[in-house]
């Protein structure tokens, strides 16, 4: 049987997780991105958008995951050579952590990174062969008391 946790018992508390990945690309789409030449538009603004809305949907895609008030989020995206890497940080005043909705905030950007250079990213037959998500990691996670 699947429950969710009771954290009717916690406390609220000041809550960080900052999340990230990474998405190995072409070195031409690269230039492209950072050109912003590709033809579905801004790829960076587009990804932190979509972050964002991962962030705060968290719940209606991760079945357990308990609903919290996300108070700020920070996408950021660091470009380097064969990949671009994406960094969310989720801020909360909760009872719970919010590690999950980094997690979902970074996999959706980089999602959203590759539907809009994947026309870029294609081979002859159609396939991506270079193109990879990889390294989505729990950077950071605190909680700190609330100072009132």
């Amino acid at each position: 049987m699947q429950r969710m946790v009771d954290i009717s018992g916690k406390e609220d508390m000041i809550r960080t997780a900052v999340a990230s990945g990474s998405i190995r690309l072409n070195a031409r789409t690269i230039e492209k991105v950072k050109n912003r030449e590709i033809k579905k538009g801004d790829v960076f603004a587009c990804a932190e958008i979509a972050a964002i809305l991962a962030v705060k949907r968290t719940p209606e895609a991760i079945p357990l995951c308990h609903p919290v008030n996300i108070d700020a989020v920070d996408v950021d995206f660091r470009v380097s050579d064969g990949e671009i890497t994406a960094r969310v940080t989720v801020k909360s005043i909760d009872k719970t952590g919010v590690e999950m909705d980094a997690l979902h905030g970074v996999s959706v950007a980089l999602l959203t990174i590759w539907d809009m250079v994947k026309s870029e990213e294609k081979d002859e037959t159609g396939n991506y062969p270079d193109t990879c998500i990889e390294r989505i990691v729990v950077e950071k996670k605190e909680k700190k008391k609330r100072v009132e």
